[in-house]
């Protein structure tokens, strides 16, 4: 076989990896808030690595839209403009629709009992940080049981943009977002659990039209 037409070798999970998981983590913990500076140098030195593989995750996690980088700033955590914000809800809208009707039609009574574990552990989340991780795996398991695997894959592409988009909510306002958050999921999962789509539609439309209200709300 000529050079061409050859495979490239698989590469294994490397260090870059690594360094970007510890990165998302710490901006899906506050450590980074939305417009904040990463700075390679500082990267490096607090995760104990060169400023190749810092390097090489940051323009990773541009690519899942967390960081964006600017000749003139550097790399910065995204800062979600308005057109960013109605961009990915009327995304994130279509592709909630869909999965809603999956599930529907689709679900088992395991899969719709996963949905409904994973909006009652957002009883135990300590903190608003707690309660956005909390609904990220509530809408995870929501696209895991419309059983529509490229379904599943659009909805991680857009996974941790809605994370920051959260994210940017509890950093509005977090007045009545513990205390209401689940009591909102319960209700989705009722409404899907009763198969009634109608309902479901339009209780998840209402969740994800409060969030943008939050968001866009004047400051």
């Amino acid at each position: 076989m000529s050079e061409q037409g050859r495979v490239a070798p698989a590469r294994r999970r490397g260090l870059a990896d690594e360094v970007a998981d510890s990165i998302r983590e710490a901006i899906f913990a506050g450590t980074y808030a939305p417009g904040a500076q990463l700075r390679e140098v500082e990267l490096s030195g607090a995760l104990d690595v060169s400023r190749g593989p810092v390097r090489e995750a940051l323009l990773r996690l541009e690519r899942e839209g967390l960081v964006r980088s600017a000749w003139h700033r550097g790399t910065t955590v995204t800062t979600l403009s308005p057109e960013d914000v109605a961009e990915l809800d009327s995304l994130r809208g279509a592709l909630e629709e869909l999965a809603v009707r999956q599930v529907i039609a689709h679900a088992s009574d395991d899969d719709l009992a996963s949905v409904d574990k994973a909006a009652d552990l957002m009883d135990r989340a300590a903190d608003a940080h707690g309660m956005v991780r909390c609904d990220i795996a509530f809408h995870d398991a929501v696209f895991a049981a419309a059983r529509h695997q490229r379904l599943a894959e659009a909805w991680e592409a857009i996974r941790c943009q809605v994370h920051l988009f959260l994210l940017t909510r509890i950093g509005r306002s977090t007045e009545g977002y513990l205390a209401c958050i689940p009591e909102e999921h319960r209700q989705l999962v009722a409404a899907l659990r009763a198969r009634d789509a109608g309902a479901a539609l339009e209780l998840f439309a209402a969740h994800r039209r409060h969030a943008v209200e939050v968001v866009t709300a004047p400051a």
